[in-house]
């Protein structure tokens, strides 16, 4: 390889540093650096949700910053990858493109594109493996079939195809000399809103994206938080979680370093937190089976579903004024954050799609809009989960009571209180429970409930059983 010209390396979801094959590659290679990220309509599948891309930006701001600091220029194109990396290849008269390999069918498409344009010039073009712990597919269980089932999935997947050690921080670093005219400016990707009233307050008041701060976030939770992961985890009005969903979302952080840096600091008390981030490789398996898995049920005969498209009953569940205060506490927190807690998510997904019957496509997409972690594998495949119709789904008939799951998982009701302003002195017997349609004095306060629970699982499983008789 011509170790004088420019060694371009193209970064997508992987907006790191640390544990970044191609970056180290390209390093190794003995050729000045430039990196380049394009913003691809076709990552995936569909456009970026406004929290996302909300993240995304300030992601490549702290990215820029981190590359600017070793005298290195991160160029940003829009447009297709495949197009905009040969681009500026020749801009920068590069040798040699390298990039990790994509983790969904599109960016794994995007792969073959850039591969079939670099064979026509005398680039050479070197893709590394990363963002998951074993290729989709490889994974197979005795009889070479794909597992449709998480438990022994990962099983087989923990034990044998563990992760490599993650690469370090390279501690030096040649930089190449970009023209300075060779990308767009970060605000030119329009990835900011640029009107209407400013939603992203209580994101910035929440999150710092980046690789600095996705270790802050591994390092606290290891710190101390990890003690009470097991027990504490399914209770949102306690910090026991990560956090790390976006993080690892857009790459700031790798499974591999996830994976090594637990393993090392708390031993096998990190085997379960582990095993929930199995989930996302899980997800991801099957996403490459199932590319229309945001859109498709996974059992077929779902799609006959007698659901009920009500545009009202969505739009309160989307507001957070349903009447219930575990589901308006979630969405509310979904609203003003851009994440949600794991087990209130299912509390509200359940709520949406059992006792409202609105096609669980919708509630997926409003979270592929709002969340900030919504990611193309774990959005669509929770939401098939809680519907009953993904793999390894929870079945249609469990329904979740709304107010029993309020006072199994939020006892004190902290959690409602915090996100529902309206409930703040109500006792931790009452919080959980809809007002009084008929305490007109309550109801100036708080919304009633929009649905009986009672009647709306009855008429749920009617649904379920209408659906099984013409199966």
């Amino acid at each position: 390889m011509n170790t004088h010209s420019p060694a371009l390396v193209w970064f997508r979801y992987d907006l790191r540093l640390d544990d970044h094959p191609a970056l180290v590659a390209a390093i190794e290679s003995g050729a000045p650096v430039a990196g380049v990220f394009v913003l691809d309509p076709d990552s995936d599948g569909r456009p970026l949700g406004a929290a996302s891309r909300w993240w995304l930006h300030h992601s490549l701001k702290s990215l820029t910053d981190q590359l600017a600091r070793l005298g290195v220029t991160l160029i940003l194109r829009q447009g297709h990858s495949a197009t905009e990396i040969m681009s500026v290849a020749k801009e920068l008269n590069a040798s040699a493109v390298f990039w990790n390999e994509g983790h969904t069918p599109w960016m794994t498409a995007q792969d073959h594109a850039v591969q079939e344009a670099l064979k026509s010039q005398p680039i050479q073009g070197v893709m590394t493996r990363s963002g998951l712990m074993a290729d989709p597919g490889a994974v197979r269980n005795k009889a070479g079939g794909r597992f449709r089932v998480f438990t022994p999935f990962w099983k087989t997947l923990s034990t044998l195809h563990p992760p490599h050690k993650p690469l370090d921080v390279p501690s030096q670093i040649r930089p190449a000399q970009a023209p300075p005219t060779s990308g767009s400016n970060l605000r030119d990707l329009g990835l900011l809103p640029t009107s209407g009233p400013d939603w992203t307050q209580g994101l910035r008041d929440t999150w710092e994206p980046g690789e600095d701060g996705a270790f802050q976030r591994l390092g606290h939770f290891l710190d101390g938080v990890i003690d009470d992961y097991a027990t504490g985890r399914d209770f949102p009005d306690r910090a026991a979680t990560s956090c790390l969903s976006a993080h690892l979302r857009f790459g700031e952080i790798s499974v591999r370093r996830i994976w090594d840096t637990t393993l090392g600091a708390v031993g096998e008390k990190g085997l379960k937190f582990l095993s929930e981030v199995g989930w996302r490789e899980f997800n991801h398996h099957i996403l490459f089976q199932h590319p229309s898995l945001h859109t498709e049920p996974l059992r077929p005969e779902f799609r006959r579903f007698p659901w009920q498209d009500d545009p009202k009953a969505f739009r309160l569940w989307c507001r957070g004024q349903t009447g219930y205060p575990i589901v308006d506490a979630g969405m509310r927190e979904l609203w003003h954050t851009g994440w949600m807690h794991n087990r209130v998510r299912m509390i509200v997904g359940s709520f949406l799609v059992k006792d409202l019957l609105v096609p669980w496509q919708k509630g997926e997409d409003w979270f592929w809009d709002t969340l900030v972690d919504a990611c193309p594998a774990n959005n669509p495949g929770n939401w098939q989960w809680v519907a009953g119709c993904g793999a390894d789904a929870a079945p249609f008939f469990r329904i979740f009571n709304p107010v029993l799951q309020g006072e199994k998982f939020d006892p004190a009701g902290a959690y409602v209180r915090r996100w529902v302003p309206e409930l703040r002195t109500r006792s931790a017997r009452s919080v959980q429970h809809p007002v009084d349609p008929d305490d007109l004095f309550a109801r100036s306060a708080y919304p009633p409930p929009i649905v009986n629970h009672g009647r709306a699982r009855d008429r749920a499983l009617a649904a379920l059983k209408a659906l099984d008789t013409a199966t």
